[in-house]
């Protein structure tokens, strides 16, 4: 019998081939929608979940208040707490430290640091600043592959290194490196270490990305030997937060009950009197690994993190795709109703039950869906690789979901191809076969309802799409081109030579900016600790020392050169600048307008010659600049201090004229070579970089007007059929109209008016939702745009027009047919 219905299923889709390529179509191009979107979200949800212990594993974060208020959470903490929480919180089973290689100390002060790897016996050398040094307990706790070596030893004593399986490589070809040394240029210093293991390339969906990993010892050891203070030894310091610390906790462990703990401990250890008198706190709290890379944006954060709440969108806008596909397969179907009534009539006079024609029509309709999932897959192959690149990711080189994603798949699409069958089915298999064979078949009120309110969906969707993806691209537009309060352009970073920052290195800066300088098109040239799109990493705590309120505020510390504020054009409310070798200007700093309202002065001209206590250092306020956007306008304004220091040299910034680039380049290059042989020469242009900090945006609001314009080219399948449907069943009404005199544009408008007003009743209804969808994908950004009224009506404006276009293609055709054709019957 089933063989039966599938047969005669498959003869009636060959039957009407424009009826079935209508169908198919629309259903492929929602499901391939639908598995790219999948696929896509599948993969971000994906990261840290290979690790074998990922439910136990959770990172900590440091919350910051002053004077009452929140004013930073890192993703960075002090060492010292991890071994104290293990001593002090039964539930922790194991911990792990890591910090970022660059990260060294010099004078008294943590510094930055380019690191350069280097094979001396191949003579190879290269920037390498992607590795950490890392404790023993990290290879305990974390899934990483150790292809050579003992893992058990591999990072448990000082001087010892592991490398991915490409660095080894890239250094050492094919040869068996375990044992052999590999040496280490940073900050001036040289060091050779022990390789110890080589590990599988670390998976790319992991919020950690690192090419190699040194003994957590080996930075305990070398800090004491740089001279850092007692109090910030690595292994106990509860005043240096620049470690990322891990948590194993005990299964069936509550994180409500741990981020409970973690507050108390923050109070014994983290928290005096002093800090309580000011109303000042510093909190630990916990992030599950799992959730890192989606909802963890901190400052400090390892890498670059996703957007889950952008995820989440893209996977409902998936869901409402493949919603809108079925519809219009509903549509489609009943639009046929009437052509197919006579069927039904005459399968019922021929002994055809209801239970039987709903099984038929339901087997077109699984045959109609199995064809489109089909061709969606093959279309899905085709077109991930442009996918990826679109949204900017390399998640996967082909098709592929996690088996949860595709039994929901494989689940959706069978509720989903049954739902969208059945009412068809119910409504065909319902007609009384002596009305339809007299030919006094008419359809019902409640259906015509029923197809009316599907189209309304749809537009309604569509209308809420198109006015997010006119959002996005506003908000977007909005942060690449608002003023950043700085001049970035035509300005060339070169990635410092990790000198030794003393006079020595002071007196060849000099001579090699003088030889900068002198190349056609080089305006200007400084150096600085940070630049504009970086993260500054060094905070500290700072007041006025002559303020009644000695409360600290925590400040952000730019070391610059005297050129850097004026290379940059950041605007002076009050003061001046700082002179070159000018021995008086030692002790003295410029700061911005946000750190000043944070210290608790409105007036820059009162704020020169005040005190700044800044970390063991008396500074003397000579300036005060306009505030200005050190990262994203995604992020909120930072209080940031400029502190002179002519030796620093993590990043040179070279403006330059727009038409010599290519000239500039070379010549610094062989400048460089000439002063810092053993440094790799490595650069990238600011605006690039700093405009890469949208790059999430970007790539989402392009997805998002992607299938926006799909959802609404699905969308008009189903109001052609609909309307192809209404022309049906008029068609002697339109006859009869035009026998009478009626012109052409009359029965358009006749024909046009009812879907017309469907899209309207669609705006009104998505207005609303799209506002309220749209205010909450903005509440995250700090500088953000307003909603529009006239984005709505845009919006709606487009759906208009399109939904016209797509119906006058039916009305036009029925207003010119020939009524004699329409009326013969008579």
């Amino acid at each position: 019998m089933l063989k039966n219905h599938l047969q005669v299923a498959f003869r009636s889709i060959l039957k009407r081939k424009s009826y079935t390529i209508f169908n198919i179509t629309g259903l492929a191009i929602g499901i391939t929608c639908c598995l790219l979107i999948f696929q896509y979200v599948a993969y971000e949800k994906s990261y840290d979940r290979f690790h074998k212990n990922v439910n136990n594993i959770y990172r900590l974060r440091l919350d910051l208040h002053d004077q009452g208020k929140l004013t930073m959470q890192s993703a960075t903490v002090f060492a010292g707490v991890a071994p104290l929480l293990k001593k002090d919180l039964p539930e922790v089973e194991n911990y792990c430290r890591l910090i970022d290689t660059r990260i060294s100390w010099q004078g008294n002060e943590p510094v930055q640091n380019n690191v350069v790897l280097v094979n001396e016996e191949r003579n190879i050398k290269a920037l390498e600043n992607k590795g950490y040094y890392a404790d023993q307990g990290f290879l305990d706790m974390f899934s990483l592959d150790i292809l050579k070596g003992d893992k058990n030893v591999s990072l448990n004593a000082p001087g010892k290194i592991i490398l991915s399986e490409t660095l080894a490589k890239k250094y050492f070809g094919n040869d068996d490196i375990v044992g052999k040394q590999i040496t280490i240029r940073e900050g001036g210093n040289k060091y050779s270490y022990l390789i110890t293991g080589v590990f599988k390339d670390y998976p790319t969906n992991s919020h950690l990305s690192f090419d190699y990993l040194i003994s957590y010892s080996t930075f305990v050891n070398m800090i004491k030997h740089l001279g850092a203070p007692e109090g910030l030894n690595p292994e106990t310091t509860l005043g240096w937060y620049d470690y990322y610390v891990y948590l194993q906790i005990h299964p069936g462990t509550d994180q409500k009950k741990l981020d409970a703990d973690l507050v108390s401990f923050s109070n014994k250890y983290l928290n005096n009197e002093y800090s309580r008198a000011h109303n000042n706190r510093t909190d630990l709290y916990s992030m599950p690994l799992k959730d890192i890379h989606l909802y963890s944006h901190y400052n400090e954060e390892a890498g670059i993190n996703g957007d889950g709440k952008s995820v989440s969108f893209l996977f409902l806008i998936a869901f409402l795709i493949i919603i809108i596909a079925w519809i219009n397969y509903t549509n489609l179907a009943t639009a046929r109703s009437l052509e197919r009534a006579k069927e039904v009539g005459i399968r019922k006079v021929l002994g055809a039950v209801r239970k039987n024609l709903m099984v038929q029509f339901l087997s077109e309709s699984f045959l109609l869906n199995l064809a489109a999932v089909i061709i969606a897959v093959i279309l899905t192959f085709c077109f991930t690789p442009a996918f990826n690149r679109l949204i900017g990711t390399t998640s996967v080189k082909g098709f592929y979901l996690p088996l949860p994603y595709l039994v929901g798949f494989l689940s959706l699409f069978v509720t989903g191809a049954f739902i969208s069958g059945i009412y068809p089915a119910f409504v065909l298999s319902g007609f009384h076969p002596i009305a339809v064979l007299k030919g006094l078949f008419k359809n019902s009120t409640s259906g015509m309802f029923v197809r009316k309110g599907l189209i309304i969906g749809q537009f309604a969707t569509s209308i809420i799409l198109i006015a997010g993806t006119i959002v996005i691209y506003q908000q977007v537009n909005f942060m690449r081109n608002q003023s950043l309060g700085a001049d970035i352009s035509q300005t060339l970073i070169l990635n410092g030579p990790g000198e030794k920052q003393d006079s020595s290195y002071t007196t060849s800066y000099q001579s090699f900016k003088n030889e900068i300088l002198r190349i056609n098109g080089i305006k200007n040239m400084a150096a600085s600790s940070g630049v504009m799109g970086k993260e500054i990493y060094m905070t500290n705590s700072a007041f006025l020392v002559n303020s009644k309120n000695k409360s600290a505020v925590t400040v952000y510390t730019l070391y610059v050169d005297a050129d850097f504020l004026s290379s940059y054009n950041l605007q002076f409310k009050a003061g001046r600048n700082f002179v070159a070798n000018d021995p008086g200007d030692k002790q003295t700093v410029v700061v911005s307008e946000e750190a000043l309202k944070l210290l608790g002065l409105n007036d820059p001209q009162k704020a020169l010659n005040e005190i700044l206590y800044n970390y063991d250092d008396s500074l003397k306020i000579i300036g005060v600049v306009s505030n200005y956007h050190q990262l994203g306008l995604n992020r909120p304004m930072l209080p940031v201090i400029f502190v002179p220091r002519p030796e620093i040299n993590n990043f040179y910034s070279i403006k330059f004229q727009a038409n010599s680039v290519r000239n500039v380049i070379a010549s610094v290059e062989k400048i460089w070579n000439d002063y810092f042989p053993q440094n790799p020469f490595s650069y990238y242009f600011l605006d690039d970089s700093f405009n890469a900090q949208y790059k999430t945006d970007s790539a989402f609001g392009k997805v998002f007007g992607l299938f926006s314009f799909l959802a609404i080219s699905i969308a008009c399948f189903g109001l052609l059929s609909l309307s192809a449907y209404n022309v049906l069943q008029r068609t002697k009404e339109i006859g009869i109209r035009k026998v009478l005199g009626a012109p052409v544009r009359n029965i358009v408008y006749l024909l046009a008016k009812d879907f017309m007003l469907l899209v309207c009743i669609a705006f009104l209804i998505a207005v609303p939702v799209a506002w309220v969808v749209m205010n909450s994908w903005l509440h995250d950004y700090a500088y953000r745009i307003s909603i529009s009224w006239w984005i709505f009506l845009i919006a709606g404006i487009i759906a208009l027009l399109i939904a016209l276009v797509t119906i006058s293609f039916q009305s036009i055709k029925a207003a010119f047919a020939n009524p004699v054709k329409s009326l013969r019957t008579e």
